[in-house]
């Protein structure tokens, strides 16, 4: 049975660096506050002149060239994300352009917060599977400091911003084995940004543009349903988890990630943890963890991996991956 296996990954972080102690200096917070609730000490933000097109290219780019595949080899773009440059065209369209990726192949952006790059996955998953294309790219970007209020300590402390993508090849051999993705609609009260083009520039307020979350309530929903999922990709799959070589999740909060791993019977020296030097990249968080793992040797080919995410809508998505 076909098959769509990972074979490239890539990423890219703007270069401006925000730490802890910079936040000390413009919100009533602490590096010390910051670090034992979140994780995290630092994170990149988009330079002025870059755009969230600019953080996806760079990282696709590096995919197709760990891969030793040319655009014209690309059948289908999948980009993940909630902080696009424009309405339309899609930044999986500008990308087909920039990259050199054929004429007619299919490109399209899905909007799924922190669960994109799980839900960009699925859908790429089951096109291989289905005979729709032969190799996909699935990028996650997120420009996520351009919808943070500054002055809200609660939210301009968790998030950065970066590019991560993978490539799928159809193949014989395992490669995703099971993705699973979910949403609820009802909890949308607790994380969302409240204003978007369809209702019109005379409803963008004070603040309207900005993330909206109520911290507590989020995390508490994260860790339970996140515990969930982790059953329901391995039940699926009839895999034990004394089997998963390695935990690469959604990096929001040492914390939530700290109880997956528990959940798993999964030492954290097996899970794959960038949250502390690049806070929340949304829908770009589990790519970039996977190619930092990826190029400094940690995960190996044949090893099998658990991608997890939440976000908001609410939102999650899980996949099983023979790496």
């Amino acid at each position: 049975m076909t098959s769509a296996r990972i074979i490239g990954t890539g990423s890219y972080l703007p270069q401006r660096v925000v730490t802890n102690r910079d936040l000390e200096q413009q919100v009533e917070t602490s590096d010390q506050w910051i670090r034992e609730r979140t994780g995290i000490y630092e994170r990149r933000v988009i330079g002025e002149e870059e755009c969230c097109g600019d953080l996806a290219r760079i990282a696709a780019q590096r995919a197709l060239e760990a891969a030793g595949i040319s655009g014209d080899d690309v059948d289908l773009i999948v980009v993940a994300t909630c902080t696009p440059d424009r309405v339309f065209p899609s930044l999986a369209s500008s990308l087909q352009r920039d990259l050199g990726i054929r004429p007619g192949a299919t490109a399209f952006d899905v909007s799924a917060a922190c669960s994109g790059f799980i839900y960009g996955l699925g859908i790429a998953d089951r096109f291989v599977r289905t005979g729709g294309a032969e190799r996909a790219l699935v990028v996650g970007a997120e420009a996520m400091t351009r919808i943070l209020d500054w002055d809200d300590r609660g939210t301009c402390v968790l998030f950065g911003d970066g590019g991560g993508a993978v490539l799928l090849e159809a193949a014989e051999r395992p490669g995703v084995l099971t993705t699973h993705l979910h949403s609820d609609g009802r909890y949308e009260p607790l994380l969302y940004v409240p204003w978007g083009p369809g209702q019109g520039y005379a409803a963008l307020g004070t603040q309207s543009g900005y993330i909206h979350m109520r911290g507590n309530e989020v995390f508490k929903v994260a860790v339970n349903t996140l515990t969930r999922i982790v059953e329901e990709t391995l039940d699926a799959a009839q895999v034990d988890k004394t089997e998963v070589d390695w935990l690469v999740p959604h990096q929001a909060n040492i914390r939530i990630i700290q109880a997956t791993a528990k959940k798993l019977d999964l030492h954290m020296d097996r899970v794959v943890v960038t949250v502390g030097e690049h806070g929340n990249t949304s829908a770009a968080s589990i790519p970039i963890a996977l190619d930092t793992a990826v190029r400094d040797g940690r995960i190996q080919r044949g090893e099998l991996l658990l991608f997890e995410a939440f976000g908001g809508g609410f939102t999650w998505g899980s996949a099983l991956v023979r790496y």
